[in-house]
């Protein structure tokens, strides 16, 4: 971390209740440690994560109930989940929702996408919301939300996340001194149900942003 991230705070609270927290995690912190700091604090449930360096909303139940619940609705896929990310290339179609399949390589860490019925089928939505040439910003949606599913399946179509340094193009994070991807979960929504019916009306958002500075 360089000094000035060091003075960051790893998350802040977007919104709180009895039932649930959801916070906007910086980029280069682990979901993991979010959850431990949480903790200190009282009795929070692990729902969901995000890789290390991808800043964003993350939820967290505060009673069995609402872990219950919240496992169910990510389970059953009564989420709205948003993204932005920044991608090497100049993105040719202004929207986009493609298909492939994606196959996991425990032991390097990885994943694979193909064409072929390998793996999982994945679902990955995209609209550009703004051109820089160079790069391309865009508003993903995951339709389903496999490890690892934007960083690959944006670099399997021919625009690698910016600064992924898993997936991305290399001699463009080098000129460009990128050592983290620039890809944010903007927002969150939760078809909640039962006692939590009432985050339908909810959308937590994060206050970063993937493009350019």
């Amino acid at each position: 971390l360089t000094p000035a991230q060091e003075k960051k705070s790893a998350f802040s609270v977007i919104y709180e209740d009895e039932n649930i927290a959801a916070v906007d995690k910086e980029s280069g912190v682990n979901s993991e440690a979010v959850f431990s700091a949480l903790k200190e604090r009282g009795d929070y449930r692990f729902i969901h994560r995000l890789d290390r360096n991808t800043a964003g909303v993350l939820v967290f139940a505060r009673n069995a109930r609402a872990e219950e619940e919240l496992l169910r609705a990510f389970r059953e896929h009564r989420t709205e989940k948003i993204y932005h990310a920044l991608v090497v290339g100049n993105v040719v179609r202004d929207r986009e929702c493609a298909e492939a399949y994606l196959s996991k390589n425990a032991d390097l860490s990885l994943v694979r996408i193909s064409r072929s019925p390998i793996g999982e089928k994945i679902i990955t939505e995209y609209e550009v919301l703004a051109r820089y040439g160079d790069t391309t910003l865009l508003k993903i949606t995951l339709h389903t939300g496999k490890t690892h599913q934007i960083r690959a399946h944006m670099a399997f179509l021919g625009y690698p996340v910016a600064g992924d340094t898993k997936y991305g193009d290399r001699a463009f994070n080098r000129a460009h001194n990128m050592t983290r991807q620039r890809l944010v979960a903007k927002s969150l929504r939760i078809i909640g149900e039962g006692a939590l019916a009432y985050l339908a009306g909810l959308t937590f958002t994060s206050s970063h942003e993937a493009g350019r500075d």
